[in-house]
């Protein structure tokens, strides 16, 4: 059974012959509901700050919780960013390696067709002054063919 303050303060007690000072036992009761009354207000302060208290550590613990979570998110994204960024690298590297063969296939392919025009050219270049030299010569033949007959001719007329 609990004791409250006014509990104190309305007990009786029954009187005795040779009892104890009436007065002072009601004096003495009255300090001790006092110190009842102020004790028990400060537990009650004391609980509801221990509630508030509580409350507040719950709240830090959840902000914790959240900050954990949100930290290894954002771990996880790091890792993420920094396994695609590499991926990302490695496939703009490959792509730059692919190019840079095509190039290269490229510009091997026109080094042999600049050296096939070069062997078609110098052979052109070739039959081109066979065909000069032919027909310098056959005009040559034709002129003293021509000179022929004209010292022919003349001596003819001449006889």
């Amino acid at each position: 059974m609990r004791i409250t303050p006014l509990d104190i303060q309305q007990k009786q007690f029954p009187m005795k012959f040779r009892g104890f000072d009436v007065e002072e036992v009601y004096a003495f009761l009255e300090v001790i509901r006092e110190e009842m009354e102020e004790l028990l207000r400060e537990n009650a302060s004391l609980k509801e700050s221990v509630h508030r208290l509580e409350n507040q550590i719950k709240e830090y613990k959840d902000m914790e919780t959240t900050l954990r979570e949100t930290l290894m998110t954002a771990q996880q994204m790091v890792e993420e960013y920094k396994t695609n960024a590499r991926k990302e690298a490695e496939l703009l590297v490959k792509e730059a390696e692919l190019r840079a063969d095509a190039m290269l296939k490229e510009a091997q392919e026109k080094v042999i067709k600049i050296h096939e025009d070069i062997v078609d050219l110098k052979g052109i270049r070739r039959h081109f002054k066979e065909e000069v030299k032919r027909l310098i010569e056959s005009h040559l033949r034709m002129l003293e063919h021509d000179k022929e007959r004209e010292g022919e001719e003349t001596g003819e007329a001449s006889s």
